[in-house]
């Protein structure tokens, strides 16, 4: 592999995990969520998600394994992509629902509680969504490895649902202390969790990289990115209680991904 690619890979994870940060900014100065804003940058993100995931992301693993002399190569694409969502479904039920990122929150939401219970709440947070964030930073090296112009989108789209999660970490935790820059440390560590599971990914299966291989990857990724999209992302916009907003960002994402693979 080239040094030029992995850092492009690492760069990109940087910037994905790096926009919990916006979070909190949104969080420190805004009196008041903008919930058609976050419908439709959630309904954005799945749309791009989904959109790629069937129309890029599973015909280049099936390409990979047949590259890879895969005994059968339909059937094991189809395996690795349950197995992906297998994966990240796993951590979610692992994470109570108190903590759980995908459980969306506004600025409004963090009244009434006690500081003590605030602090907790927001460090449990920040701890819930380093775990989540370790795969989807696999999920973008891997891409990054194997095609730039599926990586690219990808990031773009967890980056963007990375922005509520900074939300519900920076809040409780600026609440409870009245310390903006302990909210955002808090926040920017947990989005760090993206480049630090792509490295590891990297390591992990350098010695073993082959067409085989990254296929098995790229068919996960694919499972990991639909199932956030279909239960954290939608139901998150719907949440915000803006169901036209999350549905027209929805559509606009699988457009504006459909045209960008075209002129690629």
């Amino acid at each position: 592999m080239e040094t030029s690619n992995i850092l492009f890979a690492l760069g990109l994870t940087l910037f994905a995990g790096l926009s919990t940060g916006i979070g909190s900014a949104i969080a420190f100065f805004a009196k008041k969520t903008n919930t058609k804003f976050l419908s439709t940058a959630l309904g954005f993100s799945a749309g791009v998600m989904i959109y790629v995931s069937f129309t890029e992301i599973f015909p280049e693993a099936l390409h990979l394994l047949e590259q890879g002399n895969a005994r059968l190569p339909e059937l094991t694409v189809v395996l690795a992509f349950f197995g992906g969502i297998a994966l990240i479904f796993m951590i979610d039920m692992l994470i109570p629902n108190a903590e759980n990122p995908h459980e969306m929150r506004s600025v409004e939401d963090m009244g009434g509680h006690k500081e003590k219970q605030l602090k907790r709440m927001g460090v449990m947070m920040a701890l819930a969504i380093g775990i989540h964030n370790f795969p989807e930073g696999m999920a973008t090296f891997a891409s990054a490895m194997v095609s730039p112009e599926i990586a690219i989108p990808i990031a773009v789209a967890i980056a963007i649902h990375n922005i509520p999660e900074g939300i519900a970490v920076s809040v409780p935790i600026y609440y409870s202390t009245g310390s903006r820059s302990k909210a955002f440390w808090l926040s920017f560590s947990s989005g760090m969790a993206e480049p630090i599971g792509g490295l590891v990914g990297y390591f992990i299966l350098m010695p073993f990289l082959s067409p085989f291989t990254l296929g098995l990857l790229m068919a996960s990724v694919a499972g990991i990115m639909v199932f956030i999209s279909v239960d954290e992302l939608l139901p998150g916009a719907e949440k915000y209680g803006e169901h036209h907003y999350s549905i027209s960002g929805f559509v606009a994402g699988m457009a504006v991904m459909a045209i960008s693979l075209l002129l690629l």
